[in-house]
This record gives structure tokens, sequence and C-alpha cells, in this order.
């Protein structure tokens, strides 16, 4: 553990039931952005037989530091001495939720796939102007110069089901250049959103037949 952060200020420690943020060498954590919520989950002893923290979310502080939402868990002994107590230097196995990630990653596919088919029934000017992916439920924002029709809604939904029942498979490539997955893979770049010199790219498998 290289950081523990509580009300705001750098500590040494957290105790049991306080709250705070710690920052770990590595970590399986995704955080949040993009629109979609940071996972959740806990971190558990070194040697993996205790939970000593729930991580309640995961942001980014600064770019590339994973900030991890933590709340102490109390000690299930009290004659354990030391437990109950997050220091910064201590060891610690960090391990996702995969309920919730698998279940926003769903809501994720959903709003690639609720877009496609809005451009497809609306036109292809429609484009995201927004979107909270979380593991409940999506919000997605976007343009178009009037509201739309019922007919169009189901429409889209038809669309969107029918992509979901033929279940096609997708290739993902990574560490793709900005320029490269703009120019050749043709991914799509929306409203400002930052990235990276290098980005991950999702295809559909028909776009490679």
């Amino acid at each position: 553990m290289l950081a523990i952060i509580h009300n705001g200020q750098g500590a040494r420690e957290l105790k049991a039931g306080e709250s705070g943020e710690v920052i770990l060498d590595h970590t399986p954590f995704y955080a949040e952005a993009g629109g979609q919520v940071g996972d959740r989950g806990w971190l558990y002893s070194d040697d993996h037989n205790t939970v000593v923290a729930e991580v309640k979310g995961c942001y980014y502080p600064i770019h590339g530091v994973r900030a991890h939402q933590v709340v102490v868990k109390s000690p299930p002994y009290e004659n354990r001495v030391g437990w109950g107590t997050l220091k910064v230097g201590d060891k610690v196995d960090a391990v996702v939720n995969t309920d919730i990630r698998q279940a926003t990653m769903r809501n994720h596919t959903a709003t690639h796939l609720l877009h496609a088919g809005l451009r497809e029934v609306l036109g292809k000017h429609v484009k995201q102007a927004g979107s909270l992916v979380a593991p409940d439920h999506l919000r997605f924002d976007f343009s178009h110069f009037t509201g739309v029709e019922n007919e169009e809604l189901q429409d889209i939904e038809d669309l969107i089901n029918k992509e979901l029942l033929r279940n096609q498979k997708v290739e993902t490539i990574v560490d793709v250049p900005i320029d490269v997955a703009v120019n050749e893979y043709h991914a799509m770049a929306l409203f400002g959103e930052k990235y990276g010199d290098k980005v991950r790219v999702v295809q559909d498998r028909r776009l490679l037949d």
C-alpha cells in the first residue's frame, strides 16, 4: 500500500470503521471514467484469509493514479493485535466484485448497441453526448433535432434485441495507436473524450469478413 488519504489529508493508517482512500502499486480495479462507474470489491489480507476493507469505488485523482474508496472492516477477533487497521506499507490482495463488474459491462455494451440502433433508425447525425454506466442501469444522452416517436423507439428496441440474440463474437485489439484506430479501423471518437496515445478497439466480426 503506497498511500492513504483520510478526510482529504495524507495519513499513515485507517482504523476499523473509518473510510478513506488508498493507493496501491498494482490493482485490477477499473476506475470511474467515460461515464462508467468504478469497480467495487474488497481488500484481503496478504494471506487472502480475511477481508480487511470494502472497496466502495475507484477513481482517478490524477491521470494514471487510481484511488480506492474504502471502509476498513472491524477485526474478526478482539485479541488479534493489529487487525482492523490499514497502514501504509501493508500488503493486501485487491479483489474485484465480479458480479457487479459483469453487470456494469453488460450495460456498457448496451450503450454501444443503443448508439448503433439510434444511428440506424434516426440517422447518422446522432452522436452520444454523455452517459452513465452503472451495474443496475444506464443513461444515454444523444443529439437529435426532435423527440423520438413511439414507432421509432420500437424499431430501435427491435434492432438491439436482434443483435443481442445473435450473440455475435467481437474482436478486441489492444494498444492501437489512436491515429490507426480512427483512420484504419474507423473507430468512433466521441464528444471530446480524452484518449491516450494508444487505445483498445472493439470490432464486430462482420466488419472483418
